[in-house]
Order: C-alpha cells, then sequence, then structure tokens
C-alpha cells in the first residue's frame, strides 16, 4: 500500500506540475493575443500614417501641376487680348479712313478731289491694319500640361506590405582574427535595396560550437551598422571562441540571424601566483609591487593564518581547473624578489606585455621551467631565460640566460611584449608598441614554461589575454628578423 501511495503521490505531483504547466500556457497565449491586439492596432496606426504622407505628397504635387496650368492659361489668354486690342485699334482707324474715302467720292472740284485722294492714299499705306498680323500669336492647345501617371499608378497598385529581410551569409573566409581585433564579415544571399543597416551579435564561449547552457554568455550587441563588414577591437580574449551572428533590418522589421559563427580566440591568460611570490612583493591578479617592508608585514599576516584555516585566500582560487605552480615550492627569498605566473606553457603559440612603473629601478621579464630555486634569479640558471633593465645610477638593457647576459644597445620600451612560441623553441622580446623585436631566444624547451617576473623598487603591470601581433607573427617567420649575436646565449639552452 506505501508503493501504491508513493506512486500516487508522484501522478498527483506530476500532474499538478503539468496543470501549472497548462495555466502558464494558458496565461502566455492570452499574454500574445494582447499583444497581437495592440501591435495591430501600432501597424494600423503607422499605415494611416504613410498613406496620409502619400495623401499629402500628392496633393502637394496635384497643386503644383495645377498652378502650372493656371500660369500657362493667363499667359495665354494675355496674349490674345492684347492681340484682340491691337486688331481694334486697327478696325477703328481703317473704318474712319474708309468713311473719309467715301466722302472724297462725291467731291466734284477736280482740285480738291485729287488733293483729297492723295491724302488718303498717304493714309491707306500708313494704316495698322496692313501692318497687323491676322495669326493667334499663341496656340490654344494645352496638350504639354498633360501628365500619364499610368507606370505611378501601376507601382502604387503593386505596393505591399514590407517584406522580411533574410538572413545574411557570415563569410568565414574573410573573417579575421588578430591584433585583439576580430573582423566579421557577411553578405545577403540576394540583392536587397530595402535593408536599412544590420546588427551584430557575439558571445564568448569555451566550446567549439553553441554555447552550452551552464556556460552560455549574454550576447552582445552592436546596432546600426551600415557596412556587410564590422570589426571588434580592444577585445580580451579570455575565452577559447566567440559566437557570432548578423540579421538585416529594414525601416519596418528584422529579418531572421544569420546561422551562429564560431571563430577561435584562444589566447594565453595567467595571473600571477602570490602563493610562492617572494615576501617582499605585492601580488594582486596581474599587477606586482615591491615593497621594503613587505616580509616582515606579510609574516605577521601569515602567521595569523596559520592560526586559522589554512586554506588560501577566495581571491586566489578563482583560477579554475588551469595547471598551475601553487604549493610547488616554497616562497622565493634572499635577493630573488619574483614571482611567476600562475599557468604553465606546454605547447602553442603565446603572447603577453608588460609594463613597468617610471621609478621602477630594476626589474626582469621572462620564462623559466618550474624548478627554478627559491634563491635563484632569472637569467642566471640555465632553465630560465629573460630580458634584464636596471635603472639603478645609470641604464642598462641586456638578455640573460645560464648566468650570462649580452647588452643590448638599444633603446628600453615602456611596453614590453613576450612571445613564445613552446614548439618551435622561440622565446622572442619585442618592443610591443612599435613591435620592434628586442631580442630572441632559440633553444629547445624540454619542460613546461611558467612567465617569471623579478622587480625591485617599483612595480609592473602584465597584460595577458593578448592575441599575438599580426606584426610579431610575420617578423618570428623571417631568419633576418632573429638576432645572429645570441648564439653564445643560445647554444647553452639546448
Amino acid at each position: 500500500m506505501d508503493e501504491q501511495r508513493e506512486t500516487l503521490q508522484r501522478i498527483v505531483s506530476t500532474l499538478a506540475n503539468k496543470n501549472d504547466e497548462i495555466h502558464n500556457f494558458i496565461d502566455t497565449l492570452n499574454h500574445t493575443i494582447r499583444n497581437v491586439q495592440e501591435n495591430s492596432s501600432n501597424v494600423i496606426s503607422e499605415l494611416d500614417e504613410e498613406f496620409d504622407a502619400l495623401y499629402s505628397v500628392l496633393d502637394e504635387m496635384k497643386g503644383t501641376m495645377a498652378n502650372t496650368i493656371q500660369q500657362e492659361k493667363a499667359h495665354k489668354i494675355q496674349a490674345l487680348q492684347n492681340q484682340i486690342s491691337q486688331c481694334s485699334n486697327a478696325l477703328e482707324s481703317s473704318e474712319e479712313l474708309l468713311e473719309h474715302a467715301a466722302q472724297t467720292l462725291d467731291i466734284k472740284n477736280p482740285t480738291e478731289f485729287s488733293k483729297a485722294a492723295g491724302q488718303i492714299k498717304d493714309r491707306v499705306t500708313m494704316a495698322s491694319a496692313f501692318r497687323i498680323s491676322l495669326k493667334p500669336s499663341v496656340s490654344d492647345s494645352m496638350t504639354h500640361l498633360m501628365v500619364d501617371f499610368s507606370l505611378e499608378r501601376h507601382a502604387l497598385q503593386a505596393l505591399k506590405f514590407l517584406p522580411v529581410p533574410k538572413a545574411p551569409e557570415i563569410d568565414t573566409a574573410a573573417c579575421l582574427v588578430a591584433d585583439n581585433c576580430i573582423t566579421i564579415s557577411w553578405r545577403m544571399p540576394e540583392e536587397d535595396s530595402r535593408v536599412d543597416h544590420f546588427v551584430l551579435e557575439y558571445r564568448k564561449t569555451n566550446y567549439d560550437g553553441f554555447a552550452r547552457a551552464k556556460d552560455e554568455q549574454p550576447w552582445e550587441v552592436i546596432d546600426y551598422i551600415k557596412d556587410t563588414e564590422y570589426t571588434l577591437s580592444g577585445l580580451k580574449f579570455d575565452r577559447k571562441y566567440l559566437n557570432v551572428r548578423v540579421q538585416a533590418c529594414n525601416k519596418a522589421v528584422a529579418g531572421e540571424y544569420s546561422d551562429p559563427v564560431t571563430l577561435e580566440t584562444k589566447a594565453f591568460v595567467f595571473n600571477l601566483d602570490n602563493t610562492s611570490s617572494h615576501l617582499n612583493l605585492k601580488v594582486e591578479d596581474t599587477y606586482v609591487e615591491w615593497e621594503p617592508t613587505g616580509g616582515k608585514g606579510q609574516e605577521k599576516v601569515k602567521g595569523k593564518e596559520n592560526k586559522g584555516s589554512g586554506a588560501p585566500s577566495p581571491k586566489r582560487t578563482s583560477i579554475g581547473t588551469r595547471p598551475t605552480a601553487k604549493g610547488s615550492r616554497d616562497r622565493f627569498t634572499g635577493e630573488s624578489y619574483t614571482v611567476l605566473g600562475d599557468t604553465t606553457i606546454e605547447s602553442g603559440q603565446h603572447y603577453w606585455e608588460v609594463r613597468a612603473q617610471k621609478d621602477c629601478k630594476s626589474y626582469s621579464v621572462g620564462v623559466t621551467y618550474k624548478n627554478l630555486g627559491k634563491f635563484d634569479q632569472l637569467g642566471k640558471t640555465n632553465s630560465s631565460w629573460c630580458i634584464h633593465i636596471n635603472n639603478w645610477l645609470q641604464s642598462t638593457f641586456s638578455a640573460k640566460h645560464n648566468n650570462k647576459s649580452k647588452t643590448l644597445d638599444i633603446p628600453i620600451p615602456d611596453r614590453i611584449g613576450v612571445y613564445c612560441n613552446f614548439d618551435g623553441g622561440q622565446l622572442m622580446f619585442y618592443n610591443a608598441n612599435s613591435k620592434e623585436l628586442l631580442y630572441a631566444f632559440r633553444t629547445k624547451f624540454t619542460q613546461p614554461l611558467l612567465p617569471g617576473f623579478m622587480i625591485w623598487c617599483g612595480g609592473l603591470s602584465v597584460s595577458t589575454g593578448l592575441q599575438v601581433p599580426s606584426a610579431v607573427k610575420t617578423l618570428q617567420k623571417s631568419e633576418n628578423g632573429l638576432n645572429s649575436s645570441t648564439c653564445s646565449l643560445n647554444s647553452v639552452a639546448q
């Protein structure tokens, strides 16, 4: 009976849930009905506005054309009335002359008759009736002002509701990922002159395809794009991929989205590992600063922490499942003011940048194997490579490996780019602004690498999640871009 009761309870629970779903669905349908009614009223109002605007244009055109006809009519009537006036004056003069000639015919005196006849002859010769044109000065035709709206009428009769634009097609071959920018290019499946603009949406993901529900990021929207190409710049590539999609919009409606395209944006992301950094270093994610009293201050804090739980701070446990070097060594000590990255490099090509504070006296930037001792300094072992900047007393710039140093007779940039090609055995340092090569190590890396930083008197900020710049890719492929004078250091790095 208990089993039957449990079964019945499950059935009741399932039925109740289904009833709730149906109630919710009914509410959704009622809400949809209200939206249909409201949206229908809105589009009817817009339809009235469009037709009112069309009527207004037609009325204005009708008034303009009617005014032109009236002006032409007034001009012709005025010209014809002027002719009538001229003809009336000529006729009056001619009738007067005709009456005078009839009277002359009654004169009996030959001398008087001859004189009067001569005068009449002279007046007839000068009479306006013989100089006036008996042809209308203007035509009575008005056909040149007639209109034919058959084409326009046909166009109006062909008016239909604005069609929904088709979904654009993203041209993956024309898309480009470089220099922390992504250029997305697309095209319409067929010409559509009514398309007014495009909407681009993108979101980051770690999956080669649609974002998973547990990892789904909100779509970022770029609206009112007039061209069929757009470049997203200033990105931090903290995810492996980027989903993008595009929709076309005309004046009234937006079309369907294009099929989403996944672009690979994998880049090297790491934080600084404060669990093994020198106690004189204050470490915060991607920033490290040297503090002369940091050792004593942090020893006290460490003592207090040891009295409680030994769990690391929540902030430093946010790295996730990345392979890290935590717990693999004691803290750096002595004059090794060193901090390492918390993520190893075991393959591929990676790039990050470092900027030093202006008052920084000495710092090193490079990579190392995990076995760097707590008293060791970057570049002074056969398992670490770096470039070193010393601004104490006088500025020096050098490349270091296996306790050997190569002076670099070039200006020290304010921002340094580090390119590591693990599989190709290349470690290159660049002027991050101009992408000019500063120095290159060539070797065979036999163990996982960690980014390494040494700082004394000052601070360093590290920029990660950067795509390998296209200029760096071009230079690292060119043998001429490598510094041949590095052989003395590289030969012991094998």
